[in-house]
Parts: C-alpha cells; structure tokens; sequence
C-alpha cells in the first residue's frame, strides 16, 4: 500500500512538473511570484503605479511597447526588463515565470 501511495504521489508531481515544461503553469503559485511584480505593477486596476497595470494584460491587444500581446513577447519583456523594470531572467526559474504567466491570464 505505502508503495501504491508513494507512486501517486510521485506521478502527481511528474504531471505538475510536466504541465509547467508545457507552459501550462500554476495561477496560484503564480500569484505568489507576482506579490514582488506588485511593487511595481496592479493587477486588481488599471492605476499606474511605478510600472503600467497588469490587469487584463492578456485581453489586451497590445503591450506598451506596441508588441502584440503572446505568452512569448509577455516572457520576453519580464526575461529582458526595460524602461525602468529589471531583468527577471536570472531572477526567476522557468517554473516560475510559467506560473506567473498563468496568473497573469487570469487577471
């Protein structure tokens, strides 16, 4: 039986992690990423703060620097920073930049 469980719970976390190689993500975990993108960014209003809202970022049709809005270009903007905002390439894991991803569709 304890072998039975301890397959479940392994294959679980295989499913996890494949679902976030396939850029599937985790919103819950996500939004625990976006707390530090919160010092700059809303995601609950479309209010400036240091940084543009992120609310309803994937509805968009356009990023602020007139990109289309995709799951790589939003990638592309947190890897690489600019205007003012830091790099996250080195910051963040990939899982983590998929789970803030899947927040941020969510917003």
């Amino acid at each position: 039986m304890k072998n039975i469980a301890v397959s479940c719970i392994l294959s679980a976390g295989l499913a996890t992690s494949f679902a976030v190689a396939q850029g599937k993500g985790d919103p819950k975990k996500g939004k625990e990423v976006f707390e530090q993108c919160g010092v700059c960014h809303n995601a609950d209003t479309d209010e400036k703060k240091m940084g543009p809202s992120l609310k309803g970022l994937f509805k968009k049709a356009k990023l602020a620097s007139g990109k289309k809005v995709t799951e790589a270009t939003v990638r592309q903007r947190i890897n690489a920073g600019g205007e003012g905002m830091p790099a996250y390439e080195d910051m963040l894991s990939a899982a983590e930049k998929d789970n803030l991803l899947a927040y941020l569709k969510t917003i």
